[in-house]
């Protein structure tokens, strides 16, 4: 290979996927040429493991994913490399304290049935992220209180509607008495008037994610290939030693100094790989 990369790390929505969520053809062939040539294709996301399994049976090879912001690694044949969940316990205080935002949440456990998705009210979610309700409906159950409803360790709890709300919600999630035991990570569409603060276990992110399967692999940074387009994408961003970022980022992303690519409206997945020489 002429060039040093041997491991790609893709996020998928803004970055892989167009904004009417397709992956564009250019992208498509970009990736299978790039599998072909021996680099590691993984897709890093906020989505659940089986809400990107779909995206990820687009480009025709099995791959690894790391999925609900780094909390999961599997691969899209079903074997688990890592889990980071958040202990049960610190999850009913967290509930108890954002008790004013439930509304807003989304508890997601690691499992495939009703139950692994509680939600302790419909209307405001169906309002912000009606598609996404609509294709996890399955899974989705309703409890009378999200903080007595907890089980077992969950993978997260999100919170999730428009932006201005959310900022709000951020401010009352700084004030979790055990705000030191746990990560908030934000990914927001100003477009779409949608911000997105995911909830996980202290130290859950992309970005040590990546690393872990990066030297499970035996693979340097310096060999290590990033693609994102938001907030939650900062840490892979920074630990990748080839990290672009999309055209469709806000600026405030990039003022970090990536290298940017075009949008993903322009198939910038495929154009950051050209650049590179893939």
């Amino acid at each position: 290979m002429k060039h040093p990369v041997r491991l790609l790390a893709l996020d998928i929505d803004g970055t892989l996927l167009d904004s009417q969520l397709r992956v564009p053809e250019a992208n498509l062939v970009a990736l299978r040429r790039a599998h072909d040539a021996g680099v590691e294709v993984v897709l890093t996301t906020g989505r659940r493991h089986r809400f990107a399994l779909p995206i990820a049976g687009l480009l025709g090879f099995d791959l690894w994913q790391i999925s609900s912001n780094g909390a999961i690694t599997r691969s899209t044949q079903g074997e688990t490399f890592h889990r980071d969940l958040m202990p049960a316990g610190l999850a009913r205080a967290l509930l108890r304290h954002m008790a004013p935002c439930q509304e807003f949440a989304v508890v997601t456990y690691d499992s495939e049935q009703r139950g692994a998705l509680l939600i302790q009210s419909a209307e405001a979610l169906h309002t912000s992220i009606g598609r996404w309700m609509e294709k996890n409906a399955p899974f989705i159950e309703q409890v009378p209180s999200l903080a007595d409803a907890i089980a077992g360790d969950p993978v997260q709890a999100m919170f999730c509607g428009p932006i201005a709300q959310m900022r709000r919600v951020e401010a009352h999630l700084a004030a979790f008495p055990h705000a030191a035991e746990i990560t908030v990570l934000k990914t927001e569409y100003e477009a779409r008037d949608l911000s997105m603060l995911d909830v996980l276990n202290h130290g859950c992110t992309k970005g040590p994610a990546l690393k872990r399967w990066a030297a499970h692999r035996g693979i340097a940074r310096e060999g290590v290939m990033a693609i994102g387009d938001n907030f939650n994408d900062v840490e892979m961003l920074d630990f990748a030693g080839v990290p672009f970022l999309m055209g469709n980022a806000c600026e405030e992303l990039k003022r970090n100094g990536w290298r940017l690519t075009a949008s993903n409206d322009d198939s910038g997945v495929a154009a950051a790989l050209a650049a590179v020489g893939i």
